[in-house]
């Protein structure tokens, strides 16, 4: 199993239970598929880049999970297909720096959302 990283962006029109709705499908599909999620990185409405679709801003989210490689042509078909989802991004780590880093952000992920529920 490798290690990925799949960040999402949805819409900034979203009520907060439509965006945890969208982060749970993006869940669940990773979950159906049997990838193990190991951390999660809700950053909240930032402001973009560049406008896509019209929108300045959107609420990003990075999911941190080890997956076989099938298993993001269908994640990223669900991605895709979601009306919702303004923009995403996978990044897979391979080499022993990357996996280095990988634990890093999953790390401080999981770091930041113990103090968010404490």
């Amino acid at each position: 199993m490798n290690c990925y990283e799949t960040l999402f962006v949805v819409k900034p029109t979203l009520t907060e239970e439509e965006i945890a709705a969208q982060i749970t499908k993006v869940k669940d599909v990773l979950a159906k598929e049997g990838a193990e999620l190991v951390g999660t990185n809700d950053m909240g409405m930032r402001k973009l880049a560049y406008p896509v679709q019209k929108n300045d801003r959107g609420y990003y989210t990075v999911l941190f999970y080890k997956a076989k490689g099938v298993v993001i042509h269908e994640l990223e078909r669900n991605l895709k297909i979601n009306e919702d989802v303004i923009k995403f991004l996978t990044v897979k780590y391979t080499n022993t720096k990357e996996m280095a880093q990988f634990n890093k952000l999953v790390e401080a992920a999981n770091k930041a959302e113990t103090k968010e529920e404490a």
